[in-house]
């Protein structure tokens, strides 16, 4: 699942939206829950509480220092040289109110902006929007600044961090930011509320909820389900498979689920488990003897655990297989990995990263079926251990399978702004990492799966699949994603509502998928788009869900008229700051090859004026911007592009570099 610039909206799946309350209401709410509170409390305890000097409220992480300039109350990370500020001024609307606070934090005006972007009305502020500055030329940095109203006082929060430091502190900012509230705001609980009956009226709210939300967010196809009971309340779809084509989806329509996957790997994982045959302590390397990172120590510390926690340091890393041959064999993880090494202690920071989760996969496949090859072995320990038991019978990682029937096609924001497909070479370079997100599902198979949770353990007929034990251990935390929430074994969970919601999203190019469920109340979700676009249904359709079930307070709405008219200025700034195609003089510039160990071959293709790069696996139209400095980047001029390649020199030739948060990728001219 890749991640998302400030550009393209949120860069890790499903932050927590609810308002906060006591971590304590978690010790009566399902059986087994008071074992997560208690793991878990030890975490906020070492958090500290503080207030603005007008009294509204905010949590500073843990290791994180703390200081005042003026009005401004200023968080420093413990890397150093990576702040968060949070500025009260009085002004009249958001623009002065940022204004002010960059000469208050920083002593002069704001960078150059590169866009603006409303903000959902949440946690008592109202009126927010959000500013998107450029870093200096060359600099991997983040700077944001999101002012926000209560009453008459304007409040800014600042964001200036080193792109190394928002790639591993993700939990530290989600913290920052759902913990500052205005002074006297009282959070919603949901705390010793039974759930209503999502009966006929309650079913059509929400169908014209997700009516209303496709018109505004241009999303061609959405399939939901909804079980309340042990049954199936409400399966179907709305719209199209292919943006102007008729053929509609509906509940059996087959999505890429992508890191959805998780989840369902970590289940196949927890019947080993409760067979006896392996152990989440086992160490990696006792499993596969070859197994290594990077780092020693973190090799020998490695138990099997720690390759789904998103707990053991290791840092995001996708490009290596983004740009890998379609028909890659498994063993590629294991490439991966051993490469990787942690950027911080284990437990001490949630990063969440792909390969490491891939691998626990194969990992498992490999005690179930060790006479197999890691890709054979996985997808049999799924088929005959997962979806037969569960009659997920049109589950598959068999993207040819998947592609042949009612599917739905990947959609995203073209250069120009329209809606287009996606390449689908780009999905396939899934396959090769699967467990951690290449599974093709639909509603009726995800909701047996959710069913699955909310029972225990037991099937439709009332046999029982797998101990509760066993399976529950998922869901205990291993690592703090916020004051109230966790990341367990390939599950979310958040109970800052006071009703314990568990919960993971998946993001792939032109696909975004959602379940949720709320063990307290036998109530869950299964949510499948086939569009970027409708990334923010992803937690705004859980959101109306919770309203309808416990007439909690309006929110749904908002958040999905903010994300379409952010979405609407993101397009615009898109064209404004890239050309295409790329300009005769800038492509004349380039080498005709470029090579990276590591991504492989990237040819320069020039054919009346365009551009493009031609990769291993697939190739994209450019498009350039010119930056201050003097340097060029290229960037995709397709939907869902990866991120920029900056033109530079070394002593070797002319070199093209890529940049994620934490990696760098140099491609050096070829002969």
């Amino acid at each position: 699942m890749p991640p998302l610039s400030p550009q393209r909206a949120a860069r890790f799946p499903f932050v927590p939206w609810f308002q906060r309350c006591a971590f304590a209401i978690a010790l009566a709410c399902v059986p087994g829950v008071a074992a997560w509170a208690q793991a878990a409390a030890a975490e906020p305890a070492a958090q500290v509480a503080g207030r603005t000097p007008s009294g509204h409220g905010f949590v500073r992480p843990k290791d994180w220092t703390q200081s005042r300039r003026g009005s401004a109350v200023v968080l420093q990370a413990p890397e150093g040289g990576s702040w968060i500020a949070l500025v009260e001024v009085d002004a009249g609307d958001a623009a002065g109110a940022v204004a002010q606070a960059w000469q208050r934090y920083a002593g002069r005006a704001a960078p150059e902006l590169s866009m603006t972007l409303p903000v959902a009305n949440r946690n008592g502020w109202v009126d927010g929007r959000s500013y998107v500055y450029r870093a200096a030329a060359g600099e991997p940095r983040q700077l944001s600044a999101r002012a926000m109203r209560s009453g008459a006082q304007w409040v800014v929060r600042i964001d200036d961090l080193a792109n190394a430091v928002a790639g591993k502190r993700q939990a530290d900012l989600n913290l920052i930011r759902d913990e500052f509230v205005p002074a006297g705001h009282v959070r919603e609980s949901f705390a010793g509320r039974k759930a209503r009956r999502l009966d006929a009226a309650r079913i059509e709210q929400l169908k014209a909820f997700v009516r209303r939300s496709q018109r505004l967010l241009g999303v061609p196809g959405l399939s939901l389900g909804i079980v309340q009971g042990g049954k199936v309340v409400y399966a179907g779809g709305f719209g199209v498979r292919e943006a102007g084509k008729p053929e509609p989806v509906d509940a059996d329509t087959l999505y890429l689920i992508a890191s959805n996957t998780k989840s369902l790997t970590t289940l196949m994982l927890a019947t080993l488990v409760d067979e006896g045959r392996l152990r989440w302590d086992t160490p990696v390397a006792e499993v596969l003897p070859d197994f290594k990172l990077a780092d020693a120590q973190a090799t020998a510390q490695m138990q099997i655990k720690h390759l789904s926690c998103a707990c053991a340091g290791l840092p995001y890393r996708n490009l290596d297989w983004e740009f890998a041959p379609p028909d890659a064999p498994a063993s590629i993880v294991f490439d991966i990995l051993a490469r990787m090494r942690p950027t911080s202690a284990f437990g001490a920071s949630y990063q969440y990263t792909n390969p490491p989760a891939a691998a626990a996969g194969y990992v498992g496949a490999h005690v179930a079926y060790p006479d197999l090859e890691l890709g054979q072995a996985y997808d049999r320990a799924m088929a005959e251990r997962v979806f037969a038991p569960l009659g997920m019978t049109r589950t598959t990682f068999d993207f040819d399978r998947a592609m042949r029937g009612n599917f739905a096609r990947s959609h995203g924001v073209g250069i120009d702004g329209g809606l287009e497909l996606i390449d689908p070479r780009r999905d396939r370079q899934m396959h090769a990492v699967r467990p951690t997100g290449g599974a093709w599902s639909n509603v009726h198979d995800l909701l047996a799966y959710v069913k699955l949770e909310l029972s225990g353990g037991q099937l439709d007929d009332g046999q029982r699949f797998i101990s509760e034990a066993a399976l529950r251990e998922r869901w205990k935390p291993q690592i703090a994603t916020g004051r109230d929430a966790w990341y367990g074994l390939g599950l979310d969970t958040d109970v800052s509502s006071g009703t314990p919601m568990l919960f993971h999203g998946g993001r792939l190019y032109g696909q975004r998928s959602n379940m949720a469920w709320w063990p307290q109340h036998g109530l869950g979700l299964v949510i499948l788009t086939n569009s970027s676009s409708g990334n923010v249904l992803m937690d705004a359709l859980p959101r109306k869900l919770m309203e309808l079930a416990f007439d909690a307070q309006p929110e749904a709405d908002s958040m999905v008229a903010a994300a379409a008219a952010g979405e609407r200025e993101q397009r615009q700034a898109r064209r404004r700051e890239w050309t295409f195609p790329a300009g005769k003089e800038r492509a004349a510039a380039l080498a005709p090859r470029y090579r990276n160990d590591l991504l492989g071959e990237l040819r320069v293709q020039r054919s009346d004026g365009a551009l493009r790069f031609a990769f291993d696996a697939w190739d994209m139209p450019v498009a350039s911007r010119l930056r201050a400095d003097g340097a060029v980047e290229f960037a995709g001029a397709i939907a869902s592009p990866p991120f920029p390649l900056v033109a530079g020199r070394s002593a070797t030739g002319r070199t093209l570099t890529l940049r994620d948060a934490q990696n760098e990728y140099v491609f050096v001219e070829a002969e």
